[in-house]
């Protein structure tokens, strides 16, 4: 079992939150990712952020986006679309579309929407 799996979902979050930030995201922006990924609402998330849940437990709960297997590419050196473990590719899913949104990509293509649909 990978170490992030135990990590509390709370620890990670900052880190996002700086990164998006430093490059003129917004925390908002952030928070819309991570809700259209998971499926949660803004009051799920928080309750996830303020309990600590685990990374393990946070997608557990997660119903997650029927469009997140769209989701393609490379984090840390590995395609996303070809990781074996669910939780794993959950993981780097997340983190690849924190990467988009941190390198300014449109919110509508980072959330894999069809141009003119909101």
């Amino acid at each position: 079992m990978s170490r992030i799996f135990g990590t509390a979902f709370a620890a990670v979050y900052p880190l996002y939150v700086a990164k998006v930030e430093r490059k003129g995201r917004t925390n908002a922006e952030l928070d819309e990712v991570i809700l259209w990924l998971t499926g949660f609402d803004e009051a799920a998330l928080r309750r996830h952020i303020d309990q600590g849940t685990s990374f393990e437990q946070f997608f557990a709960d997660a119903p997650m986006n029927p469009n997140a297997s769209l989701i393609t590419g490379v984090v840390c050196g590995v395609r996303v679309e070809e990781i074996e473990d669910p939780l794993m590719q959950q993981i780097r899913y997340l983190d690849k579309l924190v990467d988009e949104l941190a390198k300014g990509k449109a919110l509508e293509k980072v959330l894999r929407k069809p141009v003119g649909i909101s």
